[in-house]
């Protein structure tokens, strides 16, 4: 009988992008998924251990399990994680096991975007964007729709720019006024859109990493490293070269899948299976009574029973809940 491989599932939730990645017991890649969100976290965690399933070998055997990202909490319930980790600590981690050497770590994704400090292996600090779009994937996205261009030529014509156009990047209302100008003005379409990378660039740099001592060797991860003329507007910026991870746009599961392997040496996990993704959730919230500031809390639930729930400024709401589990109450 062949002996079962023990693997370690790390899950991303983003708002924008939902990212899976299975590492073996020696930290060795055995499978990565990477699927839109689409505004249906619980669909996209489903479909991604889906996928999995799929790709994962014979007698592999989930010894553990970890979420991160935004939508942590909710995949936690979904997957029975052992370990539940923020996405600061879960891309540090991913970066410095293949570059022990960075120092700092750059992450742009669809909504959001990260700055993490590190020295000596240690994160000393980090700053994040979650309200202005502008230093964002989406901010390049919109852009592309704009310019009747998909996202993948728009990398294409940034790479081409010998005359890149200045476009003002603080906000997405100036940035398009000043796209109609350029564009009225008889600029190359490649010159307007490596102005937009720089832009976005500018915009990280002068928001996100405000105040931060970022040095060299420099690491760029997310999804929007996939686009060439973002790189390229970052050394420009940065003066130095940017390392890209060959799987960069999967670094936080993949971090988050580090840490569990580490935390799950002994003991069993709390992962449900993947039968879990033919499963029938429903999302509902309430307000919590138990003090005057009643926060509204997101819930999932199966077959009627509240399986977990989070967004409250405190825990009170999940202590009472495990208080009715051990008395037997609904």
């Amino acid at each position: 009988m062949k002996k079962s491989v023990k693997v370690y599932l790390g899950i991303d939730v983003g708002s924008v992008s939902t990212k899976m990645a299975v590492l073996d017991e020696g930290g060795e890649i055995v499978a990565t998924s990477y699927l839109q969100t689409r505004s249906n976290p619980v669909a996209a965690v489903q479909n991604g251990l889906r996928e999995i399933a799929c790709l994962l070998p014979q007698g592999a055997g989930v010894a553990g399990v970890a979420t991160t990202g935004s939508g942590r909490y909710l995949a936690d319930v979904i997957a029975g994680a052992d370990l539940v980790k923020n996405e600061i600590t879960s891309q540090a981690t991913a970066v410095l096991h293949y570059f022990p050497r960075v120092q700092t770590v750059i992450e742009i994704g669809g909504q959001d975007s990260k700055i993490i400090i590190i020295r000596d292996g240690i994160v000393t600090d980090f700053g994040m964007n979650t309200v202005c779009a502008a230093g964002t994937g989406s901010f390049l996205d919109h852009q592309a729709q704009r310019l009747g261009v998909t996202i993948d030529d728009f990398s294409r014509l940034a790479m081409e720019s010998n005359l890149p156009v200045t476009i003002g990047g603080r906000c997405t209302v100036f940035a398009e006024s000043d796209i109609i100008g350029k564009q009225q003005m008889g600029h190359r379409a490649e010159d307007i859109v490596y102005g937009l990378c720089r832009a976005l660039v500018r915009n990280y740099l002068s928001n996100v990493a405000l105040g931060k001592d970022i040095r060299p060797p420099v690491a760029f991860q997310g999804g929007v490293a996939f686009n060439g003329g973002i790189v390229r507007a970052l050394e420009e910026e940065l003066d130095t070269e940017v390392i890209i991870p060959r799987h960069h746009e999967v670094m936080g599961a993949i971090g988050a899948a580090l840490l569990v392997n580490e935390e799950m040496k002994d003991g069993d996990s709390r992962f449900r299976g993947f039968t879990v993704a033919s499963e029938q959730y429903d999302a509902a919230s309430s307000e919590c009574d138990i003090c005057p500031y009643r926060c509204e809390i997101a819930q999932l639930r199966l077959n009627g029973r509240v399986l977990g729930g989070w967004g409250g400024h405190c825990d009170l709401w999940q202590q009472s809940q495990q208080a009715r589990c051990i008395s037997g109450g609904n």
